[in-house]
């Protein structure tokens, strides 16, 4: 997301709540889903794709997958549970993982900075359930709203909240909790940095005025009616709002009133709705939460602990190998580190291959000022990019395939062999271009800095490996410096930007091409800025018919990549490490064929938390549970 981020990574493809059909007087009830357009893939296609619906109600929660307990002889019950027939005994359900200490951190909270929470967003989302979640086939599922309808043009939604639900504290989850969250994410004084999530396309009313100061945040479209009720309403039809709706986690609205937005940083105030509660916080060191006893919802972990420890993405591999934890993702793998994978049969076995979010990196540009403002010179950028050897000698097979436009094989809408030759590696065409642009052999071009947001090695070496035949075959200097998040967000957002030219990566936080796409428009994200594009996205976001929608935003992404908004270089596969030790149908193929912990991983966002749990193997591996 991420990513925005931060956002994470397995064969996603999160099938939204909006079906087709026509309005109903009724809600229906389980979603129907039309296949993505088939394309030549490299990863499984993903299972479904948005179909735009009018009125809507949630699959039962009886219809999310049910935990491993079926399949074996009960064992032992705890916390409303009963763990498998092969489970290790309680204290050995413990879940341990790293988070990158090096990572910015201000808080733990999503709603309140996604982009600076230290690393840990593969196990901070843990404590307060969203409205809705993913399945591992990417269904929505119910989260706090057991059911969820909409009017006729899909403009204005309504949620229903399961009753049942508390905070640990006792105290009812109600309408209000979700209200002042919102209210909080869109108060311009908070300036979150994904506030941009809820505008356009499908913004919610008086989003984008209540953010430029016009109207006070208890103005926008988020109402309750009454305690179990919640009311969104959009500027334009928004098929897909369910699907956005897996990010709203929110804040319990008393203790945001009396003790403020980092109340959940502190063991002593922190306030669950979800499946854990926090019991240990030690800011870049380690983070610790436990199973809810209060918790009412319908994703009860077999996990009775949770362990996030700080180290350096580089020691990761090695403790890993230690057995100090039991998880290690992909991208937070070296390139050495996955030679070393490969050379070993036992670690190769514990790879989880998948295309997690279906993240791209990509080289942009400040289209608006010289020299990029120049069409020839994009594309002259556009013709440099030797993704294949790239892949080869840097990223490796296991983690990335080349990328000739943004969304990848497998998504929805999804055209890459139709767009493949228009970003060709070509660096004779690359030459004459920039030539006709007006700097033959680079002459008269100024120096580049090629900006990064806080990547790791296996990406810094990937930006130098590009800077580098820039400079060869162009003839133009390029300095690659590697950017603190926070630095380099705010410069990249800044009004005109402050970032001439850079490299980053973005991956979908919900599986429909307005997501994706929608990035693009003018003003989001960068300032690239295509008047046609903008008209084809904003209507296939609203357009109610499948067919002609997907249509739309595949005319829309031959806009962005034949007008090179960017230049795209791969799509992130990615290989993460699991112990075999850890089990549950979550790690079972999915419909798209994916063995893996699928996006958004081990968090509330997804139902992988009632899923996963630890066998007796691991009396193998450790002489006693991790403390």
């Amino acid at each position: 997301m991420r990513y925005s981020g931060v956002m994470l990574l397995a064969l996603s493809a999160l099938v939204l709540a909006a079906c087709g059909g026509t309005p109903a007087a009724k809600p229906t009830t389980a979603p129907s889903a039309t296949t993505a357009p088939a394309v030549a893939t490299a990863v499984p296609a993903a299972a479904a794709t948005t179909a735009p619906v009018t009125a809507t109600e949630a699959p039962a929660a009886a219809t999310a997958p049910v935990a491993a307990t079926e399949a074996s002889a009960p064992g032992q019950t705890l916390n409303g549970v009963t763990l498998p027939a092969d489970a290790a005994p309680p204290e050995y359900q413990v879940y341990v993982n790293y988070f990158d200490s090096t990572m910015p951190y201000t808080t733990l909270d999503f709603m309140e900075s996604v982009y600076n929470r230290g690393g840990i967003s593969s196990l901070n989302d843990l404590i307060a359930d969203p409205l809705v979640r993913l399945s591992k086939d990417f269904d929505l599922l119910p989260g706090t709203a057991l059911t969820w309808s909409s009017n006729a043009d899909a403009t204005v939604w309504t949620f229903n909240l399961d009753p049942k639900l508390v905070w640990s504290d006792g105290t009812p989850v109600t309408a209000d909790d979700f209200v002042a969250t919102f209210r909080y994410a869109v108060d311009p004084k908070h300036a979150w940095d994904f506030v941009w999530y809820y505008q356009a396309p499908g913004a919610i009313v008086g989003w984008d005025d209540a953010i430029a100061g016009k109207i006070t945040p208890d103005q926008i479209g988020v109402k309750a009616d009454g305690p179990n009720k919640l009311v969104i309403s959009t500027v334009t039809p928004a098929p897909f709002l369910p699907a956005k709706l897996i990010y709203s986690t929110p804040f319990q609205k008393a203790a945001l009133e009396k003790y403020g937005a980092l109340y959940n940083s502190d063991p002593a105030t922190s306030v669950s709705c979800g499946p854990f509660v926090l019991k240990e916080h030690k800011k870049g060191e380690r983070v610790v939460y436990e199973a809810n006893p209060t918790y009412a919802g319908s994703n009860k972990p077999f996990i009775q602990k949770v362990i996030s420890i700080g180290a350096k993405a580089e020691t990761f591999l090695a403790g890993y190998q230690a057995g100090e934890v039991d998880y290690v993702p992909g991208p937070q793998l070296q390139t050495a580190d996955n030679e070393v994978i490969a050379a070993d049969p036992e670690l190769s076995k514990q790879v989880q291959s998948n295309a997690q979010d279906f993240r791209t990196d990509y080289l942009f540009f400040d289209v608006q000022s010289p020299p990029f403002n120049n069409l020839k010179v994009r594309q002259a950028f556009s013709h440099i990019v030797d993704r294949d050897t790239l892949i080869k000698n840097i990223v490796t097979s296991s983690q990335g395939i080349p990328a000739y436009s943004f969304l990848m094989p497998g998504f929805p809408a999804a055209n890459s062999e139709a767009l493949k030759n228009i970003q060709s590696y070509d660096p004779a065409k690359a030459k004459a271009l920039l030539a006709e642009a007006g700097y033959p052999d680079g002459n008269g071009f100024p120096k580049l800095t090629m900006w990064l947001r806080n990547e790791p090695p296996v990406r810094v070496a990937l930006a130098q490996a590009i800077a580098a035949t820039i400079k060869q075959e162009l003839g133009i200097e390029v300095e690659v410096t590697n950017k603190d998040q926070k630095i380099f967000t705010e410069a990249l957002g800044a009004k005109p930007t402050q970032i001439q030219f850079g490299m980053l990566s973005y991956g979908m936080d919900f599986l429909d091409p307005s997501n994706m796409l929608g990035v693009w428009l003018s003003n989001i994200r960068h300032n690239w800025s295509n008047p046609a594009f903008d008209k084809l996205v904003t209507e296939a976001s609203a357009n109610l018919d499948t067919t002609a929608r997907i249509t739309q935003f595949q005319d829309a992404e031959k806009i962005l990549v034949s007008d090179v908004g960017a230049v795209f270089i791969y799509h992130r596969m990615v290989g993460d490490l699991m112990k075999p030790y850890v089990k549950g149908f979550a790690l079972e193929p999915n419909k798209a064929g994916s063995a893996a912990l699928q996006w958004p991983g081990f968090t509330v966002f997804g139902n992988s938390i009632n899923s996963l749990y630890i066998t007796k193997d691991v009396l193998k591996y450790r002489s006693a549970p991790p403390k």
